[in-house]
């Protein structure tokens, strides 16, 4: 009776258990880094002595500022189900706006602005939410210094 040798053919399929953990790293990585992210643009807020409002929710309130060219910027805050936080033209503004007005009529809504932009362009915003259903608009600053409040800056 001859030998038999059992031949094994070569394996043809690719190992991707490495490319699962280098994956589930990325993945750990991304979620941890996310919320870290400052999403908004870089505005110079007039200077204010006003007090800040309290705020009976926790949630984080929608913003909307408006960029020294006068575009706008959405940042939607704790309303952000579905809708993309960035520059948004004023039509699709005030249809976002409605539709997160629809659903919660008590959201806050606070518009932002570089001291260089003009009245009329903080009014427009102001405009649009109104048509967008929203009844309490805030306006943002940044608090003045203690010395400038004082007068001795």
């Amino acid at each position: 009776m001859p030998a038999t040798r059992n031949k094994r053919r070569p394996m043809a399929e690719i190992n991707v258990v490495p490319y699962i953990d280098v994956m589930l790293v990325l993945l750990v990585i991304f979620m941890i880094t996310a919320p870290l992210l400052n999403l908004g643009v870089e505005v110079d807020l007039p200077k204010a002595d006003a007090e800040p409002l309290d705020s009976e929710q926790n949630e984080e309130p929608m913003v909307v500022t408006v960029l020294k060219n006068g575009d706008l910027y959405l940042n939607a805050g704790g309303e952000a189900d579905g809708v993309n936080s960035g520059l948004i033209d004023p039509e699709t503004l005030v249809i976002t706006v409605s539709a997160i007005v629809r659903r919660n009529p008590e959201v806050q809504v606070l518009v932002g602005g570089d001291q260089a932009v003009g009245y009329g362009h903080i009014y427009g915003a102001m405009v649009l939410l109104q048509k967008a259903g929203v009844t309490k608009v805030g306006l943002m600053s940044d608090p003045l210094d203690t010395l400038e409040g004082r007068g001795g800056g």
